[in-house]
C-alpha cells in the first residue's frame, strides 16, 4: 500500500485539549484579520459622507491598509523568527485593538487614514507570526494539514463575511462599528493568548543579525508594487502614478535578490529560495488568490452591471463561494491523506479551472444564476483545496526556526495575490468593454482567469509527491 494510501486508511486526527484552544485562539486572529480585508469596502461610501472624503480619495482607506499590509509581511516574519513569534503576534493585536479604537472614533480623515495603516501594519506582524506559530504548534502530518485546512477555510469565509458584516453594521449602526468591532476580539485573544501559546526560542547569535539591507529593499519594493497595482487599478496600466512605479518596485525586488546572494545573515536565506516547494509552492498559491479573487470582482460587475443587482444583493450572493471554502478547507487534511498535496493541488486547480471555465456561458438574464450559484460553490471547494495544499507545500521540509520567514512569503504571496488580480481583471474588462460590451469583457477575463488557474494545476504537477 502507497503511503498516501496508507494514510488515508488511518483514522483521522483528533483535536483536543491545549491543542485545541492553541488552534481556536490562532484562528480568531486569522479570521478577524481576513474579516479586516472586507469589511469597509461596502462602508466607503458611507464614510466618505460622514468624513467629507470625496471618491478620488476614498481608495485611499483601501490602499493604506493594503501597502503595509503586503509590504511588510516578509519582514515581520523574519523578525518573527528572530525575536519571537508570541511576542509579534501580541504586540500585533495590541496594535490592531489601539488601531481600531482609533478609528472607530475618528473625526479627522488624517486620523482614519493612519489608523488603516496601522492595521495595515498589525496584519502584517500577526499573519506570519500566527501562521508560523500554529505550523510549529503542530507536527508535519495529519495534524498540521487538518489545522491549516481550518485556518484556509475560516480567512476565507472571513473575506465573504467581511462584505457582508460591513453592509449590515453600516445600515444597522454606523461604519464605525466596522472598526470598533475589532475591539472586544483582539482584547479577548490578547487575554487567553499569553496562558496558552508557548514563546518560540530565537538563535541569541542571529538577533544581532538582521538584515537591514535586505529588508529595506523588500520592504520598498513591496510598497511600490503594491501602490503601482492599487493606481492601476484605479487610473489604468499607463498611469505616470502606475507603470512607473510598478517598474520601481520590480527593480527593487531585483536588488533584493542580489543583496540576499552577498549577505552574511539574508532575510530570506537563499537555500529556502531554492526549494521547489518553497518556489513552485509559492507561485501556485499568488495565481489561486489572484484568481478567485479577482473571480469576485468580475462577478460583482456582473451582478450589478448586467443584472442590475444592489449591492448588498450581489455581496449575499456570494454566500455560496463562502460555503464552498468552508467546505473544502474543512476536506483539505482528507484530501491531502489520500491524494498526497501534488495530487491535492492538482485535483483542486482542476474543479476551479472547470467551475470558472463554466462561466463563460453567462448570460444577461437573472435566470443565469443556477449557473453562477453551484459554479461559484465548487469554484470556492477547489480554491480552498489548493491553497490548503499551497500553505502545506510552502511550509514543508522547513526547519522550525525558519518557519516564521516561509509564513512570511507564504503570508506576502496572499496579499500580492489579492491585490494584483483586480487591476488584471479591470484592465482586460475595460479594453474590451467600449468594443463588445460589459458581458463580452468579463467573459474575456473569465477567460483569461480560467487560463490562469489551469497555469497553477499545471505547475503543480512539477512538485514531488509528497506522503
Amino acid at each position: 500500500m502507497g503511503s498516501a494510501e496508507a494514510r488515508a486508511a488511518e483514522p483521522a486526527p483528533r483535536l483536543a485539549g491545549r491543542t485545541l484552544v492553541i488552534l481556536v485562539v490562532l484562528l480568531v486572529a486569522q479570521f478577524m484579520l481576513a474579516v479586516d480585508f472586507s469589511i469597509l469596502n461596502v462602508a466607503l461610501p458611507a464614510i466618505g459622507t460622514g468624513m467629507g472624503l470625496s471618491i478620488g480619495r476614498l481608495q485611499w482607506i483601501a490602499t493604506a491598509f493594503a501597502l503595509p499590509a503586503a509590504g511588510f509581511t516578509l519582514l515581520f516574519g523574519r523578525v518573527a523568527d528572530l525575536f519571537g513569534r508570541r511576542r509579534l503576534f501580541l504586540l500585533g493585536l495590541a496594535l490592531l485593538a489601539v488601531a481600531s479604537l482609533a478609528g472607530g472614533l475618528a473625526t479627522d480623515p488624517a486620523v482614519l487614514i493612519a489608523a488603516r495603516v496601522a492595521q495595515g501594519l498589525a496584519t502584517a506582524a500577526v499573519t506570519p507570526a500566527g501562521l508560523a506559530l500554529l505550523t510549529t504548534a503542530f507536527p508535519e502530518g495529519p495534524l498540521r494539514e487538518r489545522a491549516l485546512g481550518l485556518n484556509g477555510a475560516l480567512m476565507s469565509a472571513g473575506f465573504t463575511a467581511g462584505a457582508v458584516l460591513g453592509g449590515v453594521l453600516t445600515d444597522l449602526l454606523s461604519w464605525r462599528w466596522a472598526f470598533l468591532i475589532n475591539v472586544p476580539v483582539a482584547l479577548a485573544v490578547l487575554l487567553i493568548a499569553p496562558r496558552v501559546l508557548a514563546e518560540s526560542r530565537p538563535d541569541a547569535a542571529a538577533r544581532e543579525r538582521l538584515d537591514l539591507p535586505g529588508a529595506i529593499t523588500v520592504t520598498l519594493g513591496l510598497l511600490a508594487l503594491v501602490l503601482g497595482l492599487t493606481e492601476a487599478g484605479q487610473y489604468g496600466w499607463t498611469h505616470p502614478a502606475a507603470l512607473p512605479v510598478l517598474l520601481l518596485g520590480v527593480a527593487l525586488l531585483g536588488a533584493f535578490l542580489a543583496v540576499e546572494r552577498r549577505a552574511a545573515a539574508p532575510l530570506v536565506p537563499p537555500a529556502v529560495l531554492r526549494r521547489p516547494t518553497v518556489r513552485l509552492g509559492n507561485l501556485i498559491g499568488l495565481l489561486a488568490f489572484l484568481t478567485e479573487t479577482s473571480l469576485v470582482f468580475l462577478l460583482t460587475l456582473y451582478l450589478q452591471e448586467v443584472l442590475e443587482f444592489s449591492a448588498l444583493a450581489a455581496g449575499l450572493s456570494f454566500g455560496v463561494l463562502g460555503l464552498g471554502t468552508v467546505l473544502g478547507g474543512t476536506l483539505a487534511a482528507r484530501v491531502i491523506g489520500r491524494l498526497g498535496t501534488r495530487g491535492t493541488l492538482l485535483a483542486g486547480g482542476l474543479v476551479q479551472a472547470a467551475a470558472t471555465g463554466a462561466l463563460l456561458a453567462l448570460g444577461p438574464g437573472a435566470g443565469w444564476l443556477w449557473l453562477l450559484l453551484p459554479a461559484t460553490f465548487l469554484g470556492g471547494v477547489g480554491n480552498m483545496l489548493v491553497i490548503v495544499g499551497f500553505m502545506v507545500t510552502a511550509t514543508a521540509g522547513l526547519p522550525d526556526r525558519e518557519q516564521g520567514t516561509a509564513a512570511g512569503l507564504a503570508t506576502m504571496t496572499q496579499q500580492i495575490g489579492i491585490t494584483m488580480g483586480t487591476p488584471i481583471m479591470s484592465a482586460i474588462v475595460a479594453g474590451a468593454a467600449p468594443a463588445h460590451g460589459v458581458l463580452t469583457g468579463i467573459a474575456i477575463a473569465v477567460l483569461a482567469n480560467t487560463v490562469l488557474v489551469l497555469v497553477a494545476a499545471l505547475a503543480s504537477t512539477r512538485l514531488r509527491q509528497r506522503s
